[in-house]
């Protein structure tokens, strides 16, 4: 009789046994199956992380070369108090660097001040004092004024729009239209307080030079985050106060010094593995005395080290769950065919080739591991989702502690104060690393790749457990065989 024939008739007329083999078989398939999912899932999250998540290069003014430059002056003369001269970065340097490879965009930051004209500023109250006024931004080298402007190439750019810190409610956002405009983009709360709308006028005062009187047209109006107001120290101005406009009128406040100049630069970088060779490229455009540049691929590391994780998990599983499923496939193939010393004796005896033997029972479990795949394919992607999600829970939670820690370690900052992403750094810069890690999310889906590589794990098993429960029988002579 055809080997496969007995093979067929063999598996049904051991339904029970049969049944035994495919349940089990479906189980050790199913696992194997959810670890390849997540692998194949991670790796696409990888990929996929560096078109969402992004990086940047900021250009900016080289804080450490300024600050030994003071203590150089301070230890020369002791007659006044030396100052730190910040270099405006000129635009024509950022330019260049715009021109590089995957540099797909760029945001012109300029912060400066000025006091209120023809509305009031936004008062706080809190138990170490009120807020109204403060410091200022200092960069410009301008005097303090009571309403904050940050000048942008455009809002969308910035990590407060952009991570929806911050969020346009009436009207738009600055953009680049907006260039050598008096328009502006105020906060809600600031807006409410003194019946502002889109398309209406107020009027600020600078606070250098002529201190001359500016019209500024409101295009939009955006709410700020919820964390903004906490975050804001006794000395600090509501951030209510701080209005968006194009960096070319930010400039205009500052002086006419200033014009064709930034505080930073930031480039949105258009694939996050190269942003050390956007970094280095650009340093040999500049005058890395007077500027530096620094990166931020926070977002993109947090998620590619989660990821990796994930990944290096999913193999585990896999070659545990393959290892374990051939030793117990082995055993329960091997009291399968030690039941059968029988047959292979008759089987021996009637002249019958051991390979046909061999080839009958890999051909049972072959009938065998078909219907489990077909199992563990429908099952696969339940066990993948539960298993992929605590995993990305745990590697997330993992990552973004470690990331919190060293940030808050002394040190921890970039150099050279380019580490604010698009001008607006602070609490929202650390926040949208751990927000872009925390919403990664594994797509998992059964393919026909991974189906095909799921039955080749299964041949490899099957076969596997037949060579090891087989070889000792039929090494056998068939007269041993019969008299046993």
């Amino acid at each position: 009789m055809n080997f496969l024939k007995r093979a067929w008739l063999n598996v049904w007329a051991k339904k029970g046994r049969s049944v035994l083999l495919i349940l089990v078989s479906s189980a050790i398939l199913m696992f194997v199956l959810a670890g390849l999912l997540i692998r194949s899932a991670a790796v696409k999250a990888t990929d996929q992380a560096k078109a969402d998540v992004g990086a940047t290069v900021t250009l900016s003014a080289n804080r450490q070369a300024a600050f030994k430059k003071m203590q150089s002056s301070s230890s020369s003369s002791k007659s006044s108090r030396p100052k730190m001269t910040l270099t405006p970065v000129k635009l024509s340097d950022a330019a260049k660097i715009a021109k590089l490879s995957n540099v797909k965009s760029e945001n012109v930051t300029s912060s400066t001040s000025v006091n209120a004209s023809s509305y009031d500023v936004v008062s706080t109250t809190s138990g170490m004092g009120s807020s109204q006024g403060g410091p200022g931004n200092m960069k410009g080298g301008t005097s303090s004024g009571d309403t904050q402007i940050n000048g942008v190439s455009a809002t969308s750019l910035t990590t407060a729009f952009s991570d929806n810190q911050s969020k346009i409610t009436k009207g738009r956002g600055i953009t680049s239209a907006d260039k050598n405009t008096n328009h502006v983009v105020i906060e809600k709360n600031l807006a409410s307080q003194n019946d502002l709308t889109v398309g209406d006028t107020i009027t600020v005062k600078k606070t250098t030079g002529s201190k001359a009187k500016v019209k500024l047209k409101i295009v939009g109006i955006y709410r700020a985050s919820a964390t903004a107001s906490s975050s804001a120290g006794p000395m600090s101005s509501d951030p209510s106060n701080t209005m968006y406009t194009s960096y070319t009128l930010a400039n205009t406040f500052k002086g006419s010094k200033y014009a064709g100049t930034a505080d930073s630069v930031t480039f949105n970088v258009s694939n996050p593995a190269k942003v050390s060779s956007v970094k280095a490229a650009g340093k040999k455009l500049i005058n890395t005395s007077s500027y530096s540049l620094s990166t931020d691929d926070a977002s993109y590391q947090t998620v590619k080290a989660s990821m990796s994780n994930v990944e290096s998990f999913a193999n585990k599983i896999v070659w545990l769950v393959a290892i374990a499923g051939t030793i117990i496939l082995a055993l329960i193939v091997i009291l399968m065919i030690r039941e059968r010393r029988f047959e292979i004796g008759v089987l021996l005896s009637l002249g019958e080739a051991r390979w046909k033997i061999v080839a009958q029972f890999f051909t049972e479990m072959l009938m065998v591991i078909v219907v489990a795949v077909a199992i563990a394919g429908a099952g696969g992607k339940f066990v993948g989702d539960q298993l992929g999600s605590q995993l990305v829970a745990q590697s997330t939670t993992t990552q973004t502690t470690s990331s919190s820690t060293s940030t808050q370690q002394p040190g921890g900052g970039q150099p050279g104060g380019g580490g604010m992403r698009g001008g607006n750094g602070g609490p929202g810069a650390q926040q949208a690393s751990s927000t872009k890690a925390a919403d990664t999310d594994l797509d998992i889906s059964v393919s026909a790749v991974s189906l095909a590589e799921l039955g080749g794990f299964g041949l490899a098993i099957t076969f596997l457990s037949i060579m090891i429960a087989s070889g000792g029988i039929l090494r056998l002579e068939p007269k041993k065989v019969l008299i046993s």
